[in-house]
């Protein structure tokens, strides 16, 4: 699945007329080039999220031909967040089969064969994680198990009271496999809720982990001043 309905606000003026989906770099768009880079890892069934200039995505969906089926969840009446996004998408991801979720303002290097088989099938997910600077961060204990979350700016921590010390902070990176099994475990969650702060309410009675991938490098294409540095990326790929 990927996240595509983001009002791209730190985008504008691009974002005013155009989803974030669809700003171009190196010549494509970014949909163009997870779904290329999906394509080549034999992923064959895609679900894409859209509220910001909704139709703009459809119909570039409907001229392009990558291969895979490729069905739209439209949350053009209500930007669900991604927990609620991810949810409201279960229809259309029905099977068995773990569900790759990715942001689409994420470019990175990862191999999608090497996240798979690092998720146990025990997991209710398997959360892409690196080592990096920001001011909130995932903490894991020495297993990987994700414990809690941390904002260094503000100091607040879930779950309040939670001793930080012994666990290791790290970086969540917009990418992650869920199990099918969590649909069932979101069923009480309202419309619109974040997938980190259902992971938060999830990790005490269900295996989310932390995965860092080998020689990882990544790049957030959230900012106006991210677009030099993704151009020479995506070339670097």
């Amino acid at each position: 699945m990927i996240f595509a309905a983001g009002l791209g606000t730190r985008l504008r003026p691009l974002t005013d007329t155009m989803p974030k989906a669809l700003v171009p770099i190196d010549g494509k768009p970014l949909l163009h080039h997870l779904l290329h880079k999906l394509q080549h890892a034999g992923c064959s069934h895609v679900v894409i999220n859209v509220h910001h200039h909704a139709q703009q995505i459809i119909e570039y969906v409907e001229r392009h031909d990558y291969g895979m089926r490729i069905a739209i969840s439209d949350e053009s009446n209500m930007l669900l967040d991604t927990g609620g996004g991810l949810r409201k998408a279960g229809s259309l991801l029905e099977g068995d089969e773990p569900i790759l979720v990715h942001n689409v303002d994420i470019l990175s290097n990862i191999d999608f064969d090497t996240l798979l088989q690092s998720h146990h099938p025990d997991n209710l997910a398997t959360v892409v994680v690196s080592q990096r600077n920001t001011s909130r961060y995932l903490l894991f204990d020495k297993e990987m198990r994700m414990r809690g979350w941390t904002n260094i700016n503000s100091g607040d921590v879930k779950p309040q009271g939670l001793d930080t010390t012994p666990l290791q902070q790290t970086a969540f990176a917009g990418i992650h496999i869920v199990s099918p099994r969590i649909f069932e475990q979101m069923r009480n969650m309202p419309d619109k809720f974040s997938i980190i702060d259902f992971y938060l309410q999830a990790m005490s009675e269900h295996r989310i982990m932390g995965y860092i991938p080998q020689d990882f490098t990544m790049l957030d294409v959230g900012k106006i001043d991210s677009l030099a540095p993704a151009e020479e990326f995506v070339k670097s790929l």
